[in-house]
């Protein structure tokens, strides 16, 4: 059975790529930075940071299906998803610097601040991504092109990450210089307006080409009934959900487990190892000079070493993730992207919870875990959003009308909702464990910051296989899809 091909230029989907890259300055500082910036720079305390980041993303999650169901409605020249990217650009990058500011206000005040611009910037996001996941769904009906496409989307997206977490802690202690608030200011304020930029080219190269049947009538009520009646998609939502819980959890808690777990002593020894150590009395050479301009060489005192080294870990994950994603598409057409999600999540998982166990001076064993880890997520990145790809086409193969953006929307409500757990449960365990920032932690405390960057992240992952396995969509039923819904669009083309 012969599959139906619409091949894409290499600079559309680079284009499309460059959206993620911007994606990620916002999604990984969120994950990464986000939570410990309220406590320890702002002064919120945990379980105000937990209750915060639970009402806002959760209450925020239901935007996304009625942004979902307008972007599905929306009539342009540029088509139904592209004009979203453009409308919000600048106000997405303008409100992610606001939020990083910390105003001296009361701490009523510093609360309210917090809560107005973060409701702001998910509002923005909402508005922004529901329309960009959309997109990939539409630039052509290939199922392999767009295991294409989200292949350079991801490594667009790890590209950003690498950006964010390599450069965005070195920054705001170099451009802080003692004051975290004005290092976090002014850092923000340069990937935010950078934001603004990629989203313009990514709106300029793109386009859409898989149209609904024009006989389709608008009835949110049948798109209501058709996503929730889709079993794909059910198992999606739910795996979403879960994987999200997770990478929040435990990238927020990785920040603490290196500023507060880790032996400061061995992270030094471990920087001057791999090159980043203090120069000392001799001359710096060049890279080394650039490198410390970017706040990426450990200081004397190694008052700096925890924020370098994790630094460090999130960028060389992120270059194995990088070769993982590239390697996705040859993986999944070789044995499944079902097979390919089950494989990498489970040694993921795996590593999670082992990771416990390592003692705080064994940063090279630390380091060679981490490593593991991304070599089994990297190949899964791209394939979450190939698989929702495919869920709209069983929608709309099953129901014989298309839905792409209210069901990508329903998706990132649980991306959303994801991350608002993943947030409270992070901040709520600090508080539950007495943590206390900017101090000396207690050995509870301390259990606390471990548990929940290891064995407590690992449980979502461990439900999130079992939906996994659920999933019907395999490589034989896809190619069914996209061969019958091929001759369905060819009679309706024309019109």
């Amino acid at each position: 059975m012969s599959t139906p091909t619409t091949r894409l230029p290499r600079l559309e989907k680079f284009g499309y790529g460059l959206g993620d890259i911007a994606t990620n300055f916002f999604f990984m500082s969120m994950i990464l930075y986000q939570t410990r910036f309220y406590t320890d720079t702002v002064g919120l305390s945990a379980v105000a940071v937990g209750t915060l980041f639970l009402l806002v993303r959760g209450a925020d999650a239901v935007i996304d299906p009625i942004v979902g169901a307008l972007a599905d409605r929306t009539m342009t020249r540029w088509g139904k998803f592209r004009p979203w990217i453009l409308w919000t650009a600048v106000p997405f990058g303008l409100v992610f610097w606001l939020v990083y500011r910390s105003p001296d206000f009361s701490p009523t005040g510093k609360l309210v601040y917090a809560s107005v611009t973060y409701i702001l910037l998910m509002m923005l996001y909402s508005a922004n991504n529901t329309p960009y996941s959309a997109l990939m769904g539409v630039m052509t009906p290939d199922s392999g092109e767009r295991t294409s496409i989200a292949s350079y989307r991801f490594v667009a997206a790890l590209s950003g990450q690498f950006l964010i977490t390599a450069l965005a802690l070195p920054l705001v202690d170099k451009l802080g210089n003692g004051d975290s608030a004005r290092g976090w200011s002014m850092t923000m304020a340069i990937f935010g307006a950078t934001m603004v930029v990629l989203y313009l080219v990514t709106f300029s190269v793109t386009r859409e080409r898989v149209l609904p049947d024009p006989r389709q009538k608008s009835s949110l009520k049948r798109d209501v009934v058709d996503v929730f009646t889709c079993f794909p998609w059910v198992m999606m939502f739910i795996l979403t959900l879960l994987i999200f819980i997770t990478l929040v959890l435990r990238g927020s808690s990785m920040n603490y487990y290196f500023a507060y777990y880790l032996d400061p002593i061995q992270l030094k020894a471990f920087l001057g190892e791999v090159g980043l150590g203090d120069t000392g009395a001799g001359s710096p050479s060049w890279w080394k000079s650039a490198l410390d301009a970017l706040g990426l060489i450990a200081k004397p005192d190694g008052s700096n070493s925890a924020s370098v080294a994790l630094s460090v870990f999130l960028m060389a994950g992120n270059i194995v993730q990088i070769v993982g994603i590239v390697l996705s598409k040859p993986l999944s057409d070789r044995f499944g992207k079902k097979t390919v999600f089950l494989a990498g999540m489970s040694l993921s998982t795996l590593v999670t919870a082992v990771i416990f166990i390592v003692p705080p001076g064994s940063i090279n064993l630390l380091f060679g875990l981490s490593i593991l880890w991304t070599i089994g997520w990297g190949p899964t990145v791209p394939l979450l959003w190939v698989l929702i790809a495919d869920v709209a086409d069983f929608s709309e193969w099953k129901n014989s009308r298309r839905a792409t953006g209210f069901i990508y929307a329903g998706i990132l409500f649980a991306l959303k909702a994801g991350l608002g757990l993943g947030g409270a449960l992070s901040a709520w365990l600090l508080a539950l464990y007495d943590y206390v920032p900017n101090a000396h932690q207690t050995e509870h405390a301390l259990l606390g910051i471990r548990l929940c960057a290891t064995l407590f992240s690992a449980v979502p992952f461990v439900l999130g296989l079992l939906c996994l396995s659920a999933y019907p969509i395999g490589k034989e039923l896809g190619a069914r899809i996209q061969v019958e819904l091929a001759e369905r669009r060819a009679k309706y083309a024309v019109s």
